[in-house]
């Protein structure tokens, strides 16, 4: 038998919550969340609660939730159509005896991208894996506030991106009391798969751990970081507006440029140091429109307030894709295919191979009027190995990506593509040049090594970090 206590009874409705800004300490909240959690430990991978004996008090805590939705739906009258399609989704999966939950009708109601207003906010409940969290369906509920400065809103217009959504997490269940910072559709079960048109990136939660990352790895390498750059480490709302503007850009980019693959690369398995370029890339233009951005403005002669935060912003962003990079991707995670790490590992050791950063007597320095030339230089090869590759087969496209990391990032002395993979392979299934990729293809540096023991604890403190933590 079930030793999970139900939810307590509902006699009648929590209060009604017409204040979003009130939500957080209301009952109806609290109600919602302990009930989620507590249903989450009766759900099975899938998202079903799977033993007959747990129903009971399945639906004891899925009637608090609706109760819950239905308090506070006045303070989102925005979301109206998602909450009251959410609630006959509860009420479905109930009624069909708690099986994969299809939550496909309230994942179409909510349509976030549609209401980018500074400040305004949603409550989100759906049966969903929490990525960097769990890959467990559980139902999650997260209070969220939409962080969309006017300059933000202007930057949009040029660098266009209509299912961008930029979020600050106010408080979460325990799905997100992990390193995840996205909330993305194809994370709520559902019957089929729609055609997706928003994704929501929490910059709060991006902007902690920066800070917190940085300003001790900028401590243990004593390096002295130019005034710009301190400003981010002392700024948590400042920190949060650059992260939306990195990511704004990084975003629309999966889509645009020569690409010679399905640019999210999904339904395919490929050696993850090709995923290691793509989100590279993707940061390295982000960086390269901040470098052409900073030179345009700073040329004008006179700026608008909102062109005036734009450039600086646009330096900002620079300082941060840097030091994200090298500092917290580098180290962060398993060394198990770990592409995210493989790609600080290489911006690394390509800025210190040309000679605009230096690591002496155990100090890290940068030549900063030279860093920008020295960024783009590399986002240079990976756009050329793209465009190249147009007209290459994919195991050949492979091999040269390979060929650009490794001139770079020394691979493990055991590994078969540094020594050159077999004619059994190179005449095989591309699933044959996957399955020799080593786990830890790219081993970190003796720098990273060193850098990683020292960070170790620092980085395992940002595991449910939110922007009000210090």
């Amino acid at each position: 038998m079930s030793t999970v206590t139900p939810t307590p009874t509902i006699i009648g409705m929590p209060e009604v919550v017409e204040d979003p800004r009130a939500v957080i300490d209301s009952h109806a909240w609290r109600l919602l969340k302990s009930a989620a959690t507590a249903l989450q430990a009766l759900q099975d991978a899938d998202g079903s609660v799977p033993r007959p004996e747990d129903h009971e008090s399945a639906r004891a805590h899925v009637d608090a939730i609706i109760s819950g939705i239905r308090a506070l739906a006045p303070a989102f009258p925005h979301d109206g159509d998602y909450l009251r399609a959410s609630v006959a989704d509860f009420e479905r999966w109930d009624a069909e005896g708690f099986g994969v939950p299809d939550f496909l009708d309230s994942l179409t109601a909510f349509q976030p991208q549609e209401h980018r207003v500074d400040g305004l906010r949603h409550l989100v409940v759906f049966p969903m894996y929490t990525q960097n969290g769990s890959r467990r369906r559980h139902v999650e509920a997260v209070l969220v506030e939409v962080i969309w400065p006017e300059f933000i809103a202007e930057v949009e217009t040029t660098y266009t991106n209509r299912l961008f959504v930029s979020l600050r997490l106010l408080d979460f269940t325990p799905g997100y009391d992990t390193n995840s910072a996205v909330l993305f559709p194809e994370t709520v079960a559902m019957r089929e798969v729609p055609t997706f048109t928003w994704g929501a990136i929490f910059q709060d939660r991006e902007a902690a751990r920066y800070r917190r990352v940085v300003r001790a790895a900028a401590e243990i390498t004593r390096l002295d970081l130019p005034d710009a750059a301190a400003r981010l480490l002392d700024d948590q709302a400042l920190a949060e507006k650059t992260f939306v503007m990195w990511d704004l850009i990084h975003d629309r980019t999966h889509m645009r440029g020569d690409l010679p693959f399905d640019p999210f690369m999904i339904k395919q398995r490929m050696p993850y140091f090709l995923y290691s370029l793509e989100e590279l890339r993707c940061d390295l233009t982000a960086f390269r429109e901040c470098v052409a951005i900073e030179r345009r403005l700073s040329a004008a002669s006179e700026l608008t307030s909102i062109e005036a935060e734009t450039l600086d912003q646009a330096g900002l962003v620079q300082f941060a894709v840097i030091f994200d990079r090298i500092f917290r991707f580098a180290i962060t995670g398993t060394r198990e295919r770990n592409y995210d790490g493989l790609g600080g590992q290489l911006l690394f050791a390509w800025l210190h191979r040309r000679g605009v950063l230096h690591w002496t007597d155990t100090s890290l320095a940068f030549e900063w009027e030279r860093v920008p030339d020295a960024v783009i230089e590399l986002a240079d090869a990976i756009d050329r190995l793209y465009w190249e590759s147009i007209d290459r087969p994919k195991v050949a496209h492979w091999l040269a990506a390979y060929d650009l990391v490794r001139s770079t990032v020394t691979p493990h002395p055991a590994s078969r593509w540094a020594r050159g993979l077999s004619d059994d392979v190179l005449a095989g299934p591309p699933k044959g040049y996957t399955d020799a990729v080593l786990d830890d293809e790219f081993p970190l540096s003796m720098f990273f090594e060193a850098l990683e023991k020292k960070m170790r604890p620092v980085i395992a403190s940002t595991a449910g970090i939110r922007g009000t933590d210090d």
